[in-house]
């Protein structure tokens, strides 16, 4: 199994095994602790972030949420025109984005339970990918931009954990965990890694740093990518 394989079946069984009502309250309107409210205001900021990398008026684009959580990403791309594709790992989070999407955009957005590479079909106009690729290795990430994006025509635009004296911290004591124990780790990157990933790879494109989200426990960086194939 590759890594990028093995990661993502950690990250499907996690949030499908533990994580599904933290996520549920975490991207609700209800009442969470002060730790998780900066969580929630960090992640708010960062979907504002990257989804004003994409064109204000979506009418007749066709849209990639890949990785779409609980479904706030593509129900605001929906409203602003785009019919939308989301696509998630975990079956339980697709479906309470289901249940939570508006009756008047249901003919708008698809979602879908799956690989965000390979449980979609067709190309797409853009895409976005919010905390979705944070766990994998500048190697697979550099795969997951040459595989998707010669089907995407225009932005990719996705986050990253910035690689920070905390989260690096944070990345070696999560590996002092027993193996049963351990979520998914976030794994740091810096943007000259990735564009290094890229062009070991030989993955043609431009790669642009937009800004870095600081809210309390949420820290991530916010990149474009644009195929030039």
């Amino acid at each position: 199994m590759s890594h990028y394989a093995a990661t993502r079946d950690r990250v499907e069984d996690y949030f499908d095994r533990s994580a599904t009502q933290v996520w549920a309250r975490l991207t609700s309107d209800a009442p969470v602790s002060g730790i998780r409210a900066t969580v929630r205001a960090g992640r708010d900021r960062m979907r504002d972030l990257l989804l004003a990398q994409l064109p204000a008026d979506l009418t007749g684009c066709r849209v990639l949420d890949a990785g779409c959580g609980t479904g706030a990403a593509s129900v605001a791309m929906a409203e602003r025109g785009a019919e939308v594709v989301g696509v998630d790992i975990s079956p339980a989070l697709i479906d309470i984005a289901r249940r939570r999407m508006p009756d008047h955009l249901a003919d708008r957005i698809t979602w879908v339970a799956g690989d965000m590479l390979e449980a979609t079909t067709g190309s797409f106009d853009h895409a976005i990918a919010m905390d979705s690729m944070i766990y994998y290795s500048a190697a697979d990430i550099a795969d997951v931009l040459d595989r998707a994006a010669p089907r995407i025509s225009g932005r990719f635009a996705f986050t990253l954990a910035p690689r920070t004296p905390l989260l690096m911290a944070m990345f070696r004591m999560g590996k002092l965990f027993p193996r049963a124990d351990r979520s998914p780790q976030m794994v740091p990157h810096t943007a000259r890694g990735i564009a290094q990933a890229l062009r070991d790879a030989a993955v043609p494109g431009h790669l642009r740093e937009v800004e870095r989200v600081t809210s309390g426990f949420y820290i991530s960086t916010a990149y474009v990518f644009e195929d030039a194939r």
